[in-house]
């Protein structure tokens, strides 16, 4: 059965290749971009299944606004996703404060009220019976991980799936569920989009200087497909009960699964200082 999508960010990238994909296979889309003529093409292959808003995702009110807008000409919507969002990147000391207030605006603040304005339409849907909703978050292997020069990048990723963890205990009685997706580097548009700041010349020796480097010389790791990353994301939406996190490329597979196994020896070892600062029983 066709269902009805809320996706963000959906001008370019992982969100317009999504939003075709939905549409090929028959869905409806409520597509949000930045610039009014950015899905002109595909509003003229679908005028009866896209309805495209714009939106910038770091004005709190306009977002309530879409999101009340998206429920009420789709009448219910299944899926939301959460997927604008951009990368910035420069050591810590290189960013200006604009930069920083901009990127946590943005990724995290913007996907934070996406989601809380999202729940309440959702707990009032009657699906006959059906699941209530669920909600997609585009993340990234740097919300498990982390690489120098993208400390406020990891910021939002990393505040993004904590907030998500925790809303997702708090609506599962409503039959809403939450899906995390972690990308690692992928052949979109993402490195073109990245925002990066003037370097100091103090990081240029330092692993803030090799990675900045690396991204001219395509030594950034194994790129994953764009198109298979969209599909298995797809995938993940449309099953019944998906895990919380989705990863995807063997550069985010090896990197968090090596992350996780480095935090369980650690923790493991400081088990007896842990279990030491317990009070008196």
């Amino acid at each position: 059965m066709a269902e009805n999508y809320l996706v963000t960010g959906a001008s370019s990238g992982f969100g317009r290749l999504m939003t075709e994909r939905l549409l090929e296979r028959g869905d409806r889309v409520v597509a949000t971009v930045r610039r009014p003529d950015a899905l002109a093409e595909l509003r003229s292959a679908y005028p009866e299944r896209l309805h495209v808003e714009t939106l910038e995702m770091t004005e709190t009110d306009g977002i309530g606004t879409v999101v009340d807008r998206a429920f009420a000409t789709m009448g219910r919507i299944d899926v939301v996703v959460s997927n604008a969002g951009y990368g910035l990147f420069g050591a810590a000391e290189e960013l200006e404060d604009g930069e920083i207030d901009r990127q946590i605006a943005t990724n995290l603040t913007g996907s934070i009220q996406l989601i809380r304005r999202s729940l309440s339409r959702m707990r009032g849907q009657n699906l006959d019976g059906a699941r209530r909703g669920r909600i997609v978050q585009i993340s990234s292997e740097g919300g498990q991980i982390a690489y120098p020069g993208f400390s406020l990048y990891h910021a939002t990723k990393c505040g993004i799936e904590g907030f998500v963890e925790a809303v997702a205990q708090e609506v599962a009685p409503f039959g809403i569920d939450f899906l995390l997706v972690e990308p690692g580097p992928t052949g979109t548009n993402f490195l073109a989009g990245m925002r990066q700041v003037a370097p100091m010349a103090e990081y240029d020796g330092t692993p803030v200087g090799d990675v900045r480097r690396s991204f001219g010389t395509g030594q950034f790791g194994v790129m994953a497909d764009a198109d298979r990353s969209v599909a298995a994301m797809i995938d993940a939406m449309d099953a019944d009960k998906p895990a919380l996190r989705l990863a995807l490329g063997s550069n985010a597979f090896d990197g968090i699964a090596k992350a996780l196994a480095a935090r369980s020896q650690a923790l493991e070892a400081q088990k007896a200082i842990a279990l030491g600062a317990d009070g008196d029983r």
